[in-house]
């Protein structure tokens, strides 16, 4: 039975389980997205969400205790520096689990773990440009058309003063 057990042991002992976890977060700042399984990255949510939060104060001593559970300098650095600035508005939610499937060799439920506000797919606005419309009809461009009615326009203009001559001779 599962009485009072929490969080997801993974099948492991609990200092092989913290490895693992601080690798990953680790990993996840850094490179901002991973592929993992469902359970190891629901895991690594509950494990990294809070990291992120002590990441908004940028004190010494928040700096320490994410020490203290990532272990490394570069990760430290990326969260304070890249990923706090860009989430200091969010409440809460800082990653996102997208299915990908099954794993080919032992059928394993395979995710894609990433920040939400670093998804170039979600986070860009678009901009809608309209396109011209393409013509369908076999008419002349508008531009010939165009061109030719002022050339036809400056012909006319041109024999107009000839015609006068004709009349006063």
């Amino acid at each position: 039975m599962r009485h009072k057990k929490k969080f997801n042991h993974l099948s492991r002992k609990s200092a092989h389980r913290k490895a693992l976890l601080s690798n990953m977060a680790t990993s996840l700042i850094l490179h901002k997205r991973i592929t993992t399984t469902v359970a190891k990255a629901k895991a690594l949510k509950i494990y990294v969400e809070p990291l992120i939060t002590k990441s908004k104060n940028d004190t010494m001593h928040s700096r320490r205790m994410v020490f203290s559970y990532l272990g490394q300098k570069e990760a430290i650095t990326e969260l304070f520096g890249e990923v706090a600035p860009k989430i200091a508005s969010r409440p809460g939610g800082y990653t996102r689990i997208l299915r990908t499937g099954n794993r080919i060799g032992d059928n394993a439920e395979m995710c894609i773990i990433e920040l939400v506000d670093f998804n170039a797919t979600y986070t860009e606005v678009k901009t809608e440009t309209k396109k011209a419309p393409t013509r369908r009809r076999r008419s002349a461009p508008k531009k010939a058309v165009e061109t030719v009615a002022q050339a036809e326009a400056s012909a006319v203009t041109e024999e107009a003063p000839e015609a006068e001559e004709e009349k006063a001779e």
